[in-house]
């Protein structure tokens, strides 16, 4: 894979961009300790650090390192993962959230031959708005990040050769799982379809300080090279609007919910300014909209709305802040009495989605736990000749 030139990092090269975290380091003799005399671990933003040797070592082996490599490291805490991967590779850029970690892993290496191909970015990996060219990443995953930091690394273009990472057992399960298991999700249509996922080892909570709640697993994503031809943001788009209840039906899931049918709406006309292909906005008249509404009354009858961002698998997996804005806004429709009557072009698109759901692919009354990737193709395919988009 080629690699991009790449800008060279700001503030000098290695570790030498020590300032941000001159003042923890100050800080670190007043902080309260612990067993490795460092500080109080966070253990609200998953620090768990790694500390089993033998493990380490096996992570990074796994990797299958090469001298020439770049590696992203994500969460590096005090850098036991860190000095084994500079053992290997060509360089490593280390992404840091806690500016006392930060401390303590340039202590580490300040001094020392490797500091000058250690990179350290002080800084959330999620929010960086682009991530720098690397060729593989790994990853003692703090849990809270481990979905958004896996779709993050799916998305990522160039793809690197591989991700080697550590994660809670039943997020790890969730990458295998397959079409009508329990954990079956979007996480995993997303991952089976960009990458092969393998299974690397089990790590139990003993082999980290302090020893979190639950047991780990470490898997390696591998890309697939070449990469599927398709747009990954309308791939995903699918399937936020197919998993939002993985348990309903897709005719329900799609024109059950008002949001997804006004967001289709509202892409549709721009697929259309963007064609040339002209449109009749206009009201319906009352024969139409009654007529409309004796077809799609099942399917209306829960008027969910969906935030176009939620990653749910199962309905009680919901926080209570979503479901009480669910409702608040359900209500709030349900008793306007000046609600926006369907106009043409929402009809339109209605028929367009009626169409696919039950003639073009028969999925209308499949629940998307139990489609795998080929039925998720087909209902791409059959969208986007008719014009809809997810994007």
């Amino acid at each position: 894979m080629a690699k991009p030139a790449r800008k060279p990092s700001h503030g000098g090269g290695g570790i030498a961009k020590s300032d941000p975290y001159a003042g923890a380091a100050a800080r670190k003799g007043k902080s309260k300790a612990t067993g490795n005399n460092i500080f109080k671990m966070n253990t609200d933003i998953g620090q768990h650090i790694l500390k089993n040797p033998g493990v380490a070592q096996a992570i990074v082996d796994k990797a299958d390192l090469k001298q020439s490599d770049i590696v992203l490291e994500v969460g590096p805490g005090t850098g036991n993962l860190t000095t084994r991967i500079l053992e290997k590779a060509k360089r490593v850029i280390a992404v840091e959230q806690d500016p006392r970690m930060a401390a303590e892993l340039t202590k580490r290496f300040q001094g020392t031959p490797a500091a000058k191909r250690l990179e350290l970015i002080l800084g959330d990996v999620i929010k960086m708005p682009e991530l720098p060219y690397f060729d593989v990443c790994i990853s003692n995953t703090p849990y809270q990040i481990s979905s958004p930091l896996t779709f993050k690394l799916l998305a990522t273009s160039p793809a690197p050769r591989s991700a080697v990472l550590m994660f809670q057992r039943e997020f790890a399960m969730r990458l295998f799982a397959k079409p009508g298991e329990k954990l079956y999700s979007r996480l995993s249509v997303n991952a089976q379809m960009w990458a092969k996922v393998d299974h690397v080892m089990k790590v139990g909570k003993n082999n980290f300080n302090p020893p979190p709640q639950v047991e780990s697993n470490v898997v390696r994503i591998t890309p697939k090279n070449p990469r599927p031809q398709i747009s990954y943001e309308e791939w995903d788009g699918l399937l936020r609007v197919a998993f939002v209840r993985k348990n309903r039906v897709l005719r329900s899931g799609f024109l059950g919910t008002s949001s997804v049918m006004e967001m289709l709406e509202s892409n549709y006309k721009t697929f259309c300014a963007q064609n040339e292909i002209p449109l009749d906005d206009g009201p319906l008249d009352d024969a139409a909209a009654a007529d409309g509404m004796d077809v799609d009354a099942g399917a209306d009858a829960d008027n969910d709305e969906w935030d176009g961002i939620m990653d749910v698998d199962d309905e009680d997996d919901m926080p209570d802040f979503f479901k009480e804005e669910s409702d608040r806004k359900s209500k709030k429709l349900q008793d306007n009495p000046n609600r926006k009557k369907k106009g043409k072009v929402s009809e339109l698109v209605r028929a367009k989605v009626k169409k696919v759901l039950e003639v073009d692919t028969e999925l209308a009354d499949r629940r998307a736990r139990l489609c795998d990737e080929g039925d998720f193709l087909k209902l791409l395919y059959a969208f986007n000749q008719e014009g809809i988009h997810f994007n």
